[in-house]
């Protein structure tokens, strides 16, 4: 069975049952600004449940702030499709960059943790 097809089955499982899985994140900027005032900033959460994309897989949505430095961002951002990583489990890549605060923005990379680590 191909993991597209087990994707699938899972989507409609997860549709019938009424809930989806969600992932949990963390993260670090990149570094921002020059001088004494260089810095990045940390983030953690948890994403939306389930976003089906057409022709089957998904993504998630990304919606949190980051850390404080004398200002904080937000950080809003769509993963990308499911990354199978063995044992019918998968990770989402992300990438993008924060709101503009204090004059500056922070470009990040990550991908999520696996869901349901203990299934």
């Amino acid at each position: 069975m191909s993991y597209n097809k087990n994707q699938q089955e899972e989507n409609y499982r997860e549709e019938k049952e009424g809930q989806t899985h969600v992932h949990e994140f963390l993260g670090s900027t990149r570094l921002a600004e020059r001088g004494e005032e260089r810095h990045n900033h940390r983030f953690a959460g948890v994403t939306s449940e389930v976003i089906p994309l057409p022709g089957g897989g998904h993504k998630h949505a990304i919606l949190t702030n980051t850390d404080f430095f004398d200002h904080l961002h937000e950080v809003g951002v769509e993963t990308g499709p499911a990354i199978p990583v063995g044992n019918g489990k998968h990770v989402h890549f992300v990438e993008g960059e924060t709101t503009i605060d204090d004059g500056h923005f922070h470009e990040f990379v990550f991908a999520t943790l696996i869901e349901s680590p203990l299934l």
